[in-house]
């Protein structure tokens, strides 16, 4: 698998899993949650290496999202070490 050369963000979960339009939009990958959504039904987002079309999927810790040169890696509650804040 290639090397991603974007950018990396880390997000941290407050509860057990947040839905994947909703992250696109709090990191502002996308404007708003409309174009979260249209992002995720064009099929522009992966989760885990896999293009999701689900625009309310439930990303859950240790999973990695992916859209256009931004990758996210979501870290549960209490397990974010070191890693920076998202």
């Amino acid at each position: 698998m290639p090397r991603f050369m974007g950018t990396r963000h880390i997000f941290k979960l407050d509860g057990e899993f947040i839905e994947l339009y909703t992250l696109l939009k709090l990191l502002a990958l996308a404007p708003s949650g409309g174009a979260a959504k249209a992002m995720i039904a064009a099929g522009r987002v992966s989760v885990d290496g896999v293009v999701e079309t689900r625009k309310a999927r439930k990303i859950r810790g240790n999973q990695v999202v992916r859209t256009g040169a931004h990758e996210v890696r979501v870290v549960a509650k209490g397990k974010a070490g070191d890693a920076a804040g998202g």
